[in-house]
């Protein structure tokens, strides 16, 4: 298989050879280089900002494994099948939960320090779907800053390394056997790598996160923009799932006309008896779910949306005043200053919150060992679909998810390099050359991607409003085709880039979306309320055409 495909970039100006290259430092890319180099292999991570600027770190809440007393896989596990609502891989799952306490107690002797007792033991809470306290947490809620900080420690610590840092990657090269043999990418101003290059290597692993920037308002950082998934579906790889974007119920809300990365008030809040209230002080998930205010994230980002319907308004709130400032300090210290910092005392005045895109449950299709559909491509993490998350991921198991698979990524390759399996791989250059070029939108197309988005494949959806979206995107594509076409194309560079991936992720989702008639986890048709397992108890699988376009198909039985 050949790569079809590739942005509009210049021919690389210089190239550089690795074992191992990995795009993206969160906990998952930052595991696979960690492990890997132990293995002996050469390891190059490729990270698009600062080495610590991914999502990883603003995760507040926690990592779920069944550590606490009383508590079992088997019970994680459960959790884990009820949130996903139907369309989780079981081995998948059981791989997670698993293996989870071992990969934490792992990452712990790798340096993260997790909150401890009194007796020494770490502290556990809960948040929404789990029946347990299973949720492990650092920092109070800077739990995703302290893993950060620890695994790029350990990164920094070992000189055979590489790293490059301002970043963003291209495409993926292949060799003649279609097999991945390096990638394009990027680099913004770093001496000798400076421009676009390419990285030749013997297995490639995209890290490289989530897509929340696809809507207006989202708690991802600016640089998830989904250039992994966008790479993947160019080289001709399966991606799956890209309809179930979770929405975080509690994102605070600073005004209509906010947009971008939004703060998270995390699901721990709750999980510590805050409780959600409408304007006249009214707790409206009490009787919606067994779990009230912990029910699992779908279903209290619904909840929510419906009230905010009800009384006409774009927020409800989230009430803590009963923790007093002592507990508010102590155990939420990152929210209450992020709050603060916006003119709301949570010790005085219930927070104003709204859902917005948190979490991308689909990604490019692997399986348990982190192999995607392309030879020679892994992808863990964010970017990745191992059918663990199905149709609404459980709080706290996208870091876990992130760790287990990373470990399982070095260890299969640690096993092919062992067995020979892993030799060194020579670009085919004339089908890199052959490949069609994607045209790139002007930079402007960003925000009117994330306009379409968030009106019409957001929280809820219906045929119409998602056809809007489609009918939209078009446009936009059919402008960019029309500047080349007068010769007026936009100049590649990172924001027409990034562009073109938010343009592509975007036309991905919505026809999955679209082709998915029934409201499943955080997929929800208005125009189709109920869950149908007979006829879509099954994945949606997207590649794209020979023309460029995504076309959805539902897996067989």
């Amino acid at each position: 298989m050949s790569v079809t495909h590739r942005l509009t970039a210049p021919a690389p100006g210089w190239t550089t050879d690795t074992d191992v290259v990995v795009v993206g430092s969160g906990v998952a890319g930052l595991t696979v280089a960690l492990n890997v180099r132990r293995a002996g292999l050469r390891a190059m991570v490729v990270t698009k900002a600062m080495l610590d600027d991914g999502s990883t770190r603003w995760a507040q809440g926690g990592i779920a494994a069944a550590l606490g007393e009383g508590d079992t896989p088997e019970q994680h596990l459960a959790d884990t099948l009820v949130a996903g609502a139907g369309l989780c891989d079981g081995d998948s799952v059981r791989t997670l939960v698993t293996e989870g306490p071992g990969a934490v107690r792992r990452l712990i002797a790798v340096g993260a320090a997790f909150d401890r007792g009194e007796d020494g033991d770490v502290l556990l809470t809960r948040e929404g779907g789990h029946h347990r306290n299973r949720i492990a947490h650092a920092g109070g809620d800077a739990t995703g800053a302290e893993i950060s900080r620890a695994l790029v420690e350990a990164v920094r610590r070992d000189p055979d390394i590489e790293l490059i840092e301002h970043a963003l990657v291209l495409d993926l090269l292949t060799d003649a056997d279609g097999h991945a043999a390096g990638l394009t990418l990027h680099v913004m101003g770093e001496g000798q790598r400076d421009g676009v290059g390419a990285v030749r290597a013997r297995a490639v692993v995209l890290a490289t996160g989530g897509m929340g920037q696809v809507f207006s308002a989202t708690t991802n950082p600016p640089v998830s923009t989904g250039d992994g998934v966008a790479l993947a579906l160019r080289a001709g790889a399966e991606v799956t799932d890209l309809e179930f974007v979770q929405f975080h119920p509690t994102v605070l809300w600073l005004g209509p006309e906010a947009e971008g990365q939004q703060p998270l008030v995390s699901e721990a809040v709750r999980g510590e008896g805050a409780h959600l209230v409408d304007a006249d002080g009214v707790r409206f998930m009490l009787g919606q779910h067994e779990l009230a205010e912990l029910a699992p994230r779908d279903i209290v980002a619904k909840a929510i949306t419906r009230r905010m319907q009800e009384h006409g308004t774009d927020h409800m709130y989230l009430d803590g005043r009963h923790f007093g400032a002592e507990m508010w300090q102590r155990r939420f210290p990152t929210i209450l200053a992020s709050c603060r910092a916006h003119g709301i005392d949570p010790v005085t005045e219930p927070i104003p919150v709204a859902p917005a895109a948190h979490y991308a449950s689909g990604g490019v299709r692997t399986d348990t060992r982190g192999r995607t559909s392309v030879p020679g491509l892994s992808a863990c993490g964010e970017v990745a679909c191992t059918g663990v998350h199905g149709a609404n991921r459980l709080a706290s198991n996208s870091l876990l998810e992130g760790l287990v698979f990373a470990e399982r990524i070095a260890a299969d390759l640690t096993a092919r390099h062992a067995a020979g399996d892993l030799p060194e791989r020579v670009v085919d250059v004339e089908a890199a050359r052959a490949a069609r070029p994607v045209p790139l939108p002007a930079p402007e197309a960003r925000a009117e991607i994330q306009r379409l988005m968030s009106r019409g494949t957001g929280v809820l959806r219906s045929a119409a409003s998602m056809a809007a979206t489609a009918e939209g995107l078009a446009l936009l594509a059919g402008q960019t085709l029309a500047a080349v076409a007068e010769e007026k194309p936009a100049d590649p560079r990172v924001e027409t880039w990034e562009a073109a991936n938010l343009l592509l992720v975007a036309d991905a989702l919505v026809t999955a979306a679209a082709q998915r008639e029934e409201t499943r986890g955080c997929h929800w048709r208005e125009d189709f309320p109920e869950r149908d397992d007979a006829h879509w108890q099954r994945h949606l699988i997207t590649t794209l055409t020979a023309s460029g376009g995504p076309v959805s198909t539902l897996e067989e039985p």
